[in-house]
């Protein structure tokens, strides 16, 4: 226990210390030592993170204390962290898939100056620290210091390059929107406290602890859950910050996208699971939300010519899909398709970045094309990504995707359609993204032709270790028909109080698995032929225009609530403050000047005056002494009344 108080410090310091090492000394450390730095305590972190998992599988969950945050005569909270089958396989993809995020920036983010070279680091770092403090906290307070922190920070990166007015926007859409979302966690935890008096997992999430809740609270107390998740990991209607958060740095892209933020809400119903497993109401309506927003995010990605704009919509998606399996009860299965994802998107964005710094910043793919022989690395281990992401076998993409849609067939079969025709746009969309940046001919400038080149070694090095990782990750959740034991829902028996696997036939089984596969290919191929030797123009026809324009969501958000928002505040402003409360304010001032200016008239010299205000004042005196009692009963019953 004292190995692993100490393991588990190292594990959630060594990030922090990379922060305040680069934050505080930005302005004289050297570029290289900062890389060296930063890179490195979050390598050091992915190796203890390594430790912990092992101890895990060997002895069991553990429960780590070093002091009482909140200690009083009706609450405790310790400041406890939990290191279990859960915790350990999400410090693995965190400090993992952040390593390769580091090294990769390290080349990636070489054109900036050493003081903001540092700041982004410094930013990275605290990142990961935020995150780790998310999932490894055993109680819901420390969960959502986490949770801030990992806001905090998108807000911080998002806007990195401060000096552009829409990227600064962008960060606060992304801050804002996660703040509607947080006040619901926040009300879930105060329902908690006042119900139970307890947020830790070990005396909440039990049978005994639920019993004590009646079913409106535990589906008041999962649907405040759910909202908060709904921020976090940008489900309907709280989405549209995630696609503007591509103002950021790619690799911050990768970052958000991939393996933290957006898997927060995640990880936090998963750990929740047997709460939300008591409220049928709740998880229709995660499912409902969840593949809604799979389908409406694959039909904006088919139409955008942003190459991290089609990430960006295809990370919603596929979040989506999480959502869907969550809702159906296959807790396993969403956090498999976390795994996988964080593994396929990272190295898409990865290789949008590679794309990205040889075109010179240029993100538009129609002015792309015929890069498969001038970036040959990024050309392979992108195309990787897009065929695990398809959902074609044997990578890792079709394992975790095909284990929700059979959860999802088990529970309601219009779930199951409505996820075959998110699973074809996907392999649709990622396609035509694929085919119209890397086949057919060139189609940017000269200049930019003559430049192109592949990714220095600390970029495709990451792009190489996430391909394999994209294509071999399926292995731990081989289903039992194609001869596995899917290690994954083993490890997490302790975790999902009622594991969900589908108890199809075998022949329905692999009749589902067949459709799957055929939609996707036949999606692919489509893509393939029609994009690799043109591109898309402007859209022409009247639903091309809808999703060019992405459901016009955000022009509704800007009539509908930030604008009547706007002319509120004005008010307020203009009336409220101005002439109501400033009103007051001066008037009083004004008041005290106006009754001075008067009563100093009183002072004029005469000595008549000055006897007669004496005695008018005596006569006052006396009739209050004499009719005291009468006075006094008539203000009480002034104050009775």
């Amino acid at each position: 226990m004292a190995l692993m108080k100490i393991l588990v410090a190292f594990i959630i310091l060594w990030p922090l210390a990379g922060f305040l090492f680069n934050g505080l000394g930005r302005n004289y450390w050297s570029k290289k030592l900062i890389a060296y730095k930063a890179t490195g305590y979050i390598v050091a972190s992915f190796i203890a993170s390594i430790f912990a998992f092992l101890y895990v599988q060997d002895n069991g969950a553990v429960t780590v204390h070093y002091f009482d945050f909140i200690h009083t005569d009706s609450i405790k909270i310790p400041f406890d962290f939990k290191v279990d089958a859960l915790s350990s396989l999400f410090l693995l993809v965190i400090t993992g898939v952040g390593s390769l995020i580091h090294l990769y920036s390290t080349a990636y983010m070489q054109e900036e100056s050493a003081p903001h070279y540092a700041r982004y680091f410094a930013y990275l770092n605290l990142f990961i620290f935020s995150m780790l403090l998310l999932v490894l906290g055993d109680n819901y307070i420390i969960m959502f210091m986490g949770w801030e922190g990992v806001g905090l920070c998108s807000y911080l990166l998002i806007g990195y390059w401060f000096s552009n007015g829409n990227y600064n926007y962008a960060a606060k859409k992304a801050f804002i929107m996660n703040r509607i979302g947080d006040l619901g966690f926040l009300l879930a935890i105060f329902w908690l406290i006042a119900k139970l008096g307890t947020v830790s997992y070990s005396e909440v999430l039990t049978a005994e602890t639920l019993a004590k809740l009646s079913s409106a609270d535990i589906t008041g107390i999962t649907l405040l859950l759910f909202v908060g998740a709904m921020g976090k990991s940008a489900q309907i209607p709280l989405f549209t910050w995630l696609p503007d958060a591509m103002a950021g740095p790619t690799p911050v892209s990768a970052l958000i996208h991939a393996a933290t933020m957006v898997t927060a809400g995640i990880y936090m119903i998963t750990r929740s699971n047997i709460l939300f497993s008591h409220s049928e109401i709740t998880q229709n309506i995660v499912a409902i939300i969840g593949i809604s927003t799979a389908l409406l995010a694959a039909t904006i990605a088919i139409k955008q010519n942003d190459i991290k704009k089609v990430l960006a919509y295809s990370t919603v998606s596929q979040l989506g899909y999480m959502f869907l399996g969550l809702g159906v009860g296959a807790y396993s299965g969403a956090v498999f398709h976390v795994i996988t994802h964080a593994f396929f998107k990272a190295l898409l964005f990865l290789g949008a970045g590679s794309v990205i710094h040889a075109m010179h910043h240029e993100q538009d793919i129609r002015k792309m094309g015929g890069l498969k022989s001038k970036l040959p690395i990024t050309h392979i281990t992108f195309l990787i990504g897009c065929i695990a992401i398809a959902g074609v076998p044997p990578f890792s993409g079709f394992f975790s995707k095909d284990e929700i849609l059979a959860a999802a067939f088990e529970k309601n079969k219009i779930y199951w359609v409505l996820g075959l025709v998110g699973a074809a746009m996907t392999a649709f969309y990622m396609f035509r993204l694929y085919a119209t940046t890397f086949l057919g001919k060139f189609r940017g400038s000269n200049e930019q032709e003559a430049h192109l080149h592949e990714s220095p070694l600390a970029m495709t090095l990451p792009l190489i270790v996430l391909a394999i990782l994209s294509a071999l990750g399926g292995a731990i959740g081989i289903p039992h028909i194609m001869g596995g034991h899917h290690w994954l829902t083993g490890q997490l028996s302790s975790i999902v109080s009622t594991p969900q696997e589908a108890h199809l036939a075998v022949s329905t089984e692999w009749i589902l698995m067949g459709l799957s596969v055929a939609i996707a290919a036949t999606s692919l191929l489509i893509a393939l032929s029609r994009y690799s030797k043109q591109t898309d123009e402007e859209p022409s026809s009247a639903m091309g225009k809808f999703f060019y324009n992405k459901w016009y969501i955000d022009e509704l958000y800007q009539k509908a609530i930030i604008e009547p928002l706007n002319k509120f505040a004005l008010f307020l402003k203009e009336f409220i403050e101005k002439k109501v409360i400033d009103g007051a304010v001066n008037g009083t001032g004004k008041l005290v000047q106006f009754s001075a200016r008067k009563v100093r008239l009183i002072q004029n010299g005469q000595a008549g005056y000055y006897i007669l205000f004496m005695v008018v004042g005596i006569i006052i005196l006396f009739l209050i002494w004499f009719n005291d009692i009468y006075i006094l009963r008539f203000i009480h019953t002034l104050t009775q009344s």
